[in-house]
């Protein structure tokens, strides 16, 4: 969605408080909004100044306001919809650093690196020239595409028949390597599989035209991921577009309505158990 530009100037104490260190995407987005969104603002400069010992802003944040300061270009999400990502993040960065994986690259990618600064956040996308179109711009991001195996047209045919496929069933179900299942994201890089998500942020692959990839295999892989977890603590998964069939149908097979814990605009965020750490039995016949 585009901007105008002289909408950026209408509120140049927002540009005030980024140069004292505010979170930049968010600082972008509420330079677009009215009254009722400064309430994210105020939190922020509270935050700011209870931290003042804390160490100064990092690179990404200070690229991320050069960035947005002078970009038409805003984030897809709403700024109700971030702050429920942000909410999150900053209650996990007061104990420890956080991995953030987010299917998706694109306007709003500088802004979730900045958010998570002192953690790690990598992007998965399905166009290898998107990629290169985006990182020529904010080189700093980390990202790697996914060749995804699925089409949109296929969603309910798959829906019936993965139950049938003990690869893609719980405990068996898997994904590095994991041909035999089609809604597994089988042939990431090694680190995606390594290392333990905290965040997953699904907002792509495309999913709203019948030869589009479809976002079924990135909510079933994100499910498998955070059943996987073996350090303590939830994995928190947050979906766009819920306003979808698909997005909701998938939702509610793969990261299930009970450990729903928020619905802001189209966006649904979930807090997943690892299996360990569900009674035993509970699991035994399906996903929820």
């Amino acid at each position: 969605m585009m901007k105008k530009r002289h909408r950026l100037l209408e509120k140049p104490w927002c540009l005030r408080l980024a140069l004292a260190g505010l979170i930049a995407g968010v600082l972008f987005i509420s330079s677009h909004v009215g009254n009722s969104d400064r309430s994210l603002l105020c939190y922020l400069a509270g935050e700011r100044d209870s931290r003042r010992a804390e160490p100064s802003e990092t690179p990404i944040q200070l690229t991320a306001i050069l960035h947005y300061a002078t970009s038409r270009r805003v984030p897809q999400q709403s700024v109700a919809e971030i702050t429920v990502s942000f909410d999150v993040l900053q209650s996990l960065s007061s104990s420890s650093s956080s991995n953030f994986l987010v299917f998706g690259l694109g306007f709003d990618s500088l802004m979730w690196s900045s958010l998570n600064a002192h953690g790690e956040t990598l992007f998965l996308e399905e166009d290898p020239k998107w990629v290169q179109t985006v990182l020529k711009d904010a080189p700093t991001l980390r990202a790697n595409t996914v060749r995804y195996r699925t089409h949109l047209s296929e969603a309910y045919d798959l829906l019936t028949a993965y139950r049938s496929v003990p690869e893609c069933m719980p405990p068996k179900a898997y994904l590095r390597g994991n041909d035999r299942c089609k809604l597994a994201l089988s042939d990431l890089p090694d680190e995606v599989y390594d290392k333990e998500w905290d965040l997953i942020m699904i907002d792509a692959p495309r999913g709203y035209f019948p030869e589009a990839p479809g976002r079924m295999a990135a909510i079933f892989s994100a499910a498998v991921m955070a059943r996987a977890r073996v350090r303590p603590g939830v994995t928190h998964v947050f979906l766009h577009d819920v306003d979808r069939r698909v997005e909701k149908v998938y939702a509610e097979e793969f990261l299930c309505p009970k450990y729903r814990v928020s619905a802001v605009g189209r966006l649904w965020h979930f807090e997943i158990p690892s299996a360990a750490n569900l009674s035993r039995g509970s699991h035994s016949t399906g996903f929820c």
